[in-house]
This record gives C-alpha cells, sequence and structure tokens, in this order.
C-alpha cells in the first residue's frame, strides 16, 4: 500500500507530539479564583468544590504567594459578605475599608507583581441576591451602573489592576471607563463578562459566597443559552464602550462562543471554566467515571484550542503540577 501522505508520522512519539503540538498550555494562561472571608486562619472547604475553599486574608495571602511561586500571574477576587452587610443599595461594596479593598491593598503589598483582578457585581452585597438594585421585583439597570462605575473606583484606590464587571448590565463598561478616566486612574485594566450565560453551571459558585437569587433568576440580564449572534454583539459593544478583555462565560458548553469571539476581536479572550464544571469533574473522578489529571487537561485544552488566551479555572493549581 502506497500513500503520499501518512497523518500518524506526526503522532508516532512524544517528543514529535510536543513538537507539532497546535495549542500549548503554560502557567500564564490562567487565572486563579479566590474566595476570601472574615477571620482569621480560616480555610473552609466549600461542600459542593471538592478540594476548594473559603480563605481568610492572613491564608489568602499564603495562597497568592504559593501560586506566584508555581509560575501563576492573575488572581481574580471574590469576597464573602457578611449578612448584616447586605443591603439593597451596595453601601459594603463601595467601603473603602470593606474585604473586599482590604484584600487588595494586602495582596498588592505581599505579592506586588501579582496581577490583582476584582469581581465588580452585587450580588455578594445584595439581600436579594442578585447582581444589581432591585425596584419592585425587577433589576434596575442604570442605578446599578452608578453604584459599578463607583464600586470600579474604589477598587483601582486599593490597588486593583484590572475590574471585571460579572453583572452583564447595559453600559456599563462605559460608565466604568469614564469613572475611571475622570478619577485619573488611566492604567486601571477591563475584564469584561462580555457574554456571560444565564446557567446551570454557576451553583457551587454560589454555595461559595452564599449569594444565590432570593427570588426569580438571573435571565433578564445574563443572555440565553440559545443564542450565538447576540454574544458577538454584545461584546463588540463592550469593546467600543472600553474593555481591554473580553470573557466567555461558562467555558465548555460555550467553546463555539470563544471561537466566535475569537474570530471577530483583536483583544485578549478570556473564558471561566465554572464551579460546575469543577463540581463535575470532581464529583466523576471520586466515583472512579474517569481520570481526574486527564479531565483537567483535556477540558483546559479544549478551552484553549477553541480560542480562549486566559483561562479562570479552580483547576489551575492542578493545571500547574500536571504541567511540571
Amino acid at each position: 500500500m502506497h500513500l503520499q501522505q501518512r497523518g500518524r508520522i506526526l503522532r508516532q512519539s512524544p517528543a514529535i507530539r510536543s513538537l507539532v503540538a497546535e495549542t500549548i498550555i503554560t502557567p500564564s494562561d490562567f487565572i486563579a479564583p479566590l474566595f476570601i472571608v472574615e477571620g482569621s486562619s480560616v480555610k473552609e472547604e466549600i461542600s459542593s468544590m471538592p478540594g476548594y475553599f473559603r480563605y481568610s486574608l492572613d491564608n489568602t495571602i499564603e495562597e497568592v504567594k504559593h501560586l506566584w511561586s508555581l509560575g501563576l500571574k492573575a488572581v481574580l477576587l471574590f469576597i464573602k459578605c457578611d449578612d448584616n452587610l447586605k443591603d439593597n443599595k451596595g453601601i459594603e461594596a463601595l467601603n473603602s475599608n470593606g474585604l473586599m479593598q482590604r484584600s487588595i491593598k494586602a495582596i498588592k503589598n505581599a505579592v506586588p507583581e501579582m496581577c490583582v483582578m476584582t469581581d465588580i457585581a452585587l450580588d455578594p452585597f445584595s439581600t436579594f441576591g442578585h447582581d444589581g438594585i432591585v425596584e419592585n421585583n425587577q433589576i434596575v439597570n442604570d442605578p446599578t451602573v452608578e453604584v459599578l462605575a463607583a464600586m470600579s473606583v474604589s477598587h483601582a484606590e486599593a490597588g486593583a489592576d484590572i475590574v471585571a464587571p460579572s453583572d452583564m448590565m447595559d453600559g456599563r463598561i462605559g460608565a466604568i471607563r469614564k469613572a475611571l478616566e475622570q478619577n485619573n486612574f488611566i492604567n486601571t485594566g477591563i475584564l469584561s463578562y462580555s457574554a456571560k450565560y444565564a446557567s446551570c453551571f454557576y451553583g457551587p459558585f454560589r454555595d461559595a459566597l452564599d449569594s444565590a437569587p432570593g427570588f426569580g433568576d438571573k435571565k433578564t440580564y445574563q443572555m440565553d443559552f440559545a443564542n450565538r449572534k447576540e454574544a458577538i454583539k454584545e461584546t463588540l459593544l463592550d469593546l467600543e464602550e472600553g474593555a481591554d478583555i473580553v470573557m466567555v462565560k461558562p467555558a465548555l458548553s460555550y467553546l463555539d462562543i470563544i471561537r466566535e469571539v475569537k474570530n471577530v476581536v483583536n483583544v485578549p479572550v478570556a473564558a471561566y471554566q465554572v464551579s460546575g464544571e469543577y463540581a463535575m469533574i470532581k464529583a466523576a473522578a471520586e466515583k472512579g467515571w474517569l481520570n481526574e489529571e486527564k479531565a483537567i487537561f483535556e477540558t483546559i485544552s479544549s478551552i484553549k484550542r477553541a480560542g480562549a488566551d486566559l483561562i479562570a479555572t479552580y483547576f489551575a493549581k492542578d493545571i500547574i503540577k500536571i504541567l511540571q
């Protein structure tokens, strides 16, 4: 049998496969999400996210130092707000001495070169568990955007490198960019959750922060998972308004969207491998139904292959260990 082309030639050894691999994964591809709580010496495992923890600020700093030693270059901060500080106006979100602001300062002081990204949304601070202000059982857009812009300035003042609006309110990127510019935070970046879908895969995250919606759902502001073209529209609008990086969330069920976005933008594209995606792999591995390390590497590779330049994932440390 004579063949002019044999595809298997370039698959015959690990050395050859590594030479011709199209998708290369490095530690600098990843953003490590961190959940921060009040207190000291706290390390609480999240029941629906085995192996992932809420940390008090002292332990958060130690974790950030460890992440940096592994070669990870970015963290994304989320805080668990005490119930007695929650309201419907986001007052605690603007507290210059709040847990988020203190965390930013402490991390930048401990590991100055670490890129600190911060979540911009009201759900951790809301008595209703929604990403915006509630009026007459409706999540109102424009008053929410005003608070999100002020929140972004507060994070920038504390030292955040990049603010990451995850709320999906209309016009918030433009308002945040304007507020940052007016307050002379001209070097603060915006990572926009541009195509964030109303997904069932966020459940464990809401357990981690006690931020599940108190009524209804988030479908009036997060995207319908039936839609593809809308993701491009939302992303291009965010770029016009001043986003530096755009994000697709979740990742695994939206690989087609990641590729579509990658094909039309000239900025870095991020993707978020969310808590439900993490929990599924963990649960199946615990049952012995799949190999955890292989599942982590394959799913991460699929997200990178789809076009993501940056990947926020709870497997950040695991993937580094696998690479090593």
